[in-house]
């Protein structure tokens, strides 16, 4: 399973991100990653399975997940779901912090659940209808989030080994942004742990207890989900893409791809082209 650092861009008219999340059409994986933002995932319709914090969560209508900054998480989606997905950057709380520096928030009961669903669902119906003025109203309601989120679900302690590995991904992150724009070459474990001033040893072992994964299996899935990118993209042939991702050819590649999606590259990207 992949693990990587995502930064959270917004949307060009607002201080956050509001999207329908893509694996819409079912049959899709978003392998282990972590970042700095918050996150929401509110299922409109069908359901999506979400794993954080070694638990599995099984997301039906009008349920959610709110994910913490440094918090691995994975989803796989094998039936088709609307899911809103609100991402809101971690320099936003930047005044909310505690003095470890970071911020958590968990869900509370029905009533407080249902005002913050309500909130996400009202704010992207107003912001995929763009009526005029549209931007400020959604703006209030991202305030008025979060507000609620700051007065509502913030956690008064944190565990120490939440806060350790929070301060681990951080350190990862670099690394991680380094493999995902080097991914492609050869990326000898020792070289990236060189690099960062680590000692291979130490680099293997924060990846597999933090990450939770190993750094050849991370680096791995990197090539598979860039690959993927190119596969549903565009109709280069399978050989060239394995080459174009750092696979040495299409046999490495479409056994990498199977032990991830659970069929072969050309079996995926005929499904995806024919429910386009």
């Amino acid at each position: 399973m992949e693990v990587r650092y995502e930064l959270v861009i917004p949307n060009d008219d607002l201080p956050f991100r509001l999207f329908i999340f893509e694996g819409r059409e079912g049959k899709y994986k978003v392998t282990k990653h972590w970042h700095h933002s918050v996150e929401i995932f509110l299922v409109q319709e069908g359901k999506i399975d979400f794993y954080i914090n070694n638990s599995h969560l099984s997301l039906a209508r009008q349920d959610f997940v709110l994910v913490n900054s440094n918090e691995v998480h994975s989803i796989e989606c094998p039936d088709p779901n609307v899911t809103i997905v609100l991402q809101i950057p971690g320099g936003t709380f930047k005044e909310y912090l505690g003095e470890d520096g970071y911020i958590n928030f968990e869900k509370k009961d029905d009533v407080q659940n249902k005002r913050l669903a309500d909130l996400v669902t009202s704010m992207f119906s107003i912001y995929e209808k763009q009526d005029y003025g549209y931007s400020l109203k959604v703006k209030s309601q991202f305030y008025e989030l979060l507000y609620l989120l700051i007065t509502e679900f913030k956690t008064e302690s944190m565990d120490k080994e939440v806060l350790r590995q929070k301060k681990q991904l951080d350190k990862l992150s670099d690394v991680t942004q380094y493999m995902r724009d080097n991914y492609d070459q050869e990326l000898k474990l020792e070289e990236v742990a060189e690099r960062f001033g680590f000692s291979s040893t130490y680099l293997s072992r924060i990846f597999q207890k933090y990450a939770q994964v190993n750094y050849r299996t991370y680096l791995i899935d990197l090539r598979v989900k860039y690959a993927v990118r190119e596969l549903v993209g565009t109709d280069h042939e399978i050989g060239e893409i394995a080459m174009n991702h750092g696979f040495p050819d299409s046999r490495s590649f479409s056994k990498a791809f199977k032990k991830r999606y659970g069929c072969l590259p050309s079996t995926y990207r005929k499904h995806t082209l024919a429910n386009r």
